[in-house]
């Protein structure tokens, strides 16, 4: 059976809206449908572009539709979305084929009724496609900027809070571009210029990443899970802002350390590697697929000292009671530095998350906390930027937690950064790797 790929775009679009579905997970599964690698691509380009760009689409929408966005049937919304996205922000298609296609898909799904109304629409979006139909910057920039950049308007309120206004709109703007994929040497099995030399084989381009010593930016990625070096471990997919949670953490070979939230197990297997495969590390989860993916990754990258528990890091175990050298905090968090990678994260999160995420961020890192012996030390990291998930749970920490203190990070350079304060903040648009936080703490009693 032949199947389209603007159609299985719209369906898989359909699928994240109404079942709150995790977009890479169901693009992986739709796209399989699809027999042509380009295909595919250009499903993953339709899907990632209307959730970059949602909120720009429907306002452009509401402005040529009659009926409400939320009265129009939900495939043929997904239909003028893909769309009215090719519209405005493509190129290589004319207008008028992109228009005939949406027609014919709502054909196509069994909508023939609805093929003029979808025809109308898209006719007198490109007649009037130089309207961009946006509020005015200066009366209500918030407004603008959550418009202008499709991000729910509490979160441009956060960051604008957090960061100012000239600093929040480059982040938006950079937030709907495409990362790298960045991949981490197992320096176990290979050093960087030896994998560099075996993908050059391939003629897969890469660079050494800025901060990392043991990551490559993979410019021109192809298959890349596919060649025989990844399946034999010489290398996983780790972004650098990941990485260094690991490295700032540094722990030596033959200590003890505990990852209280370890899947899928990218830090845990970076410490056994800087470990060099000597000592022991608890990695932690509470569910039980999680917890296999990190015995498969561990065991493709030949590492053997991590010791897999199904454990519940807001449950204190007191047989770790001051038993450990270093202990991992990577709170679960809202992910709003992932926003590049994870779009439809912006659409399934709210202001009151940030609250309560919070609070648990800080229960788990007062736990954790009773785990390290005196000089132990502990590494807080999220993938968020939002200052209420990471700074301000730390002073909240430090506040009543008088045996710990922030401790200078000084084996990774950043230029105006805060690490001899012992945090550092990442983002999109500064570092060119995903929002991260990391602060480095140790116990001094």
């Amino acid at each position: 059976m032949k199947y389209n790929a603007r159609k299985i775009a719209a369906q898989t679009l359909n699928s994240i809206e109404k079942n709150n579905a995790f977009s890479n997970i169901e693009i992986n599964k739709m796209v399989k449908k699809l027999d042509e690698i380009r295909d595919q691509n250009f499903v993953r380009e339709l899907v990632y572009g209307v959730l970059e760009n949602k909120l720009y689409i429907d306002n452009i929408l509401k402005n040529f539709s009659k009926t409400k966005i939320n009265k129009i049937d939900n495939m043929i919304l997904q239909i003028l979305r893909i769309s009215i996205y090719q519209i405005y922000f493509t190129e290589n298609i004319p207008d008028s084929a992109i228009c005939n296609e949406a027609v014919k898909i709502t054909k196509m799904i069994g909508k023939n009724r609805l093929s003029a109304f979808v025809n109308g629409i898209l006719r007198n979006i490109i007649r009037n496609k130089t309207k961009e139909f946006l509020p005015d910057k200066k009366e209500n920039l918030s407004t603008y900027l959550s418009i202008k950049y499709s991000h729910p308007k509490w979160i441009v309120d956060t960051h604008i809070r957090d960061y100012g206004e000239e600093f929040t709109e480059d982040l938006l703007e950079f937030n709907n571009k495409k990362p790298n994929l960045i991949i981490r040497v197992n320096t176990l099995k290979i050093d960087r210029e030896g994998l560099i030399k075996k993908l050059m084989e391939y003629d897969i381009e890469t660079e050494k990443t800025k901060y990392s010593e043991d990551g490559l930016v993979v410019l021109n990625p192809k298959n890349i899970t596919g060649l025989n070096e990844f399946k034999d471990g010489l290398f996983t997919i780790q972004d650098e802002s990941s990485q260094l949670a690991s490295i700032i953490l540094n722990p030596k070979s033959e200590s003890k350390v505990i990852d209280i939230c370890s899947a899928p197990g990218g830090k845990a297997t970076h410490m056994a590697q800087i470990m060099k495969n000597k000592g022991s590390i608890i990695s932690r989860d509470i569910f039980d697929h999680k917890l296999k993916l990190i015995e498969s990754s561990a065991k493709r990258l030949g590492i053997d000292i991590i010791n897999i528990e199904k454990h519940d890091a807001l449950e204190f175990d007191e047989r770790l009671r001051d038993a450990m050298d270093y202990c991992l905090v990577d709170a679960p968090c809202s992910g709003l530095g992932l926003l590049r990678r994870k779009p439809d994260i912006r659409w399934n999160k709210t202001e009151n998350d940030l609250n309560t995420l919070s609070n648990m961020q800080l229960k788990m890192l007062e736990i954790a906390s009773k785990y390290l012996k005196k000089d132990g030390i502990l590494v807080y990291s999220t993938c968020t930027i939002s200052k209420i998930e990471n700074i301000n749970v730390i002073n909240e920490f430090l506040k009543d937690n008088n045996n710990y203190k922030l401790e200078k990070i000084d084996n990774i350079k950043i230029k105006n950064s805060t690490l001899d304060e012992g945090y550092i903040e990442l983002f999109p648009n500064i570092h060119a790797t995903d929002g991260f936080f990391v602060a480095k703490l140790k116990r001094i009693r």
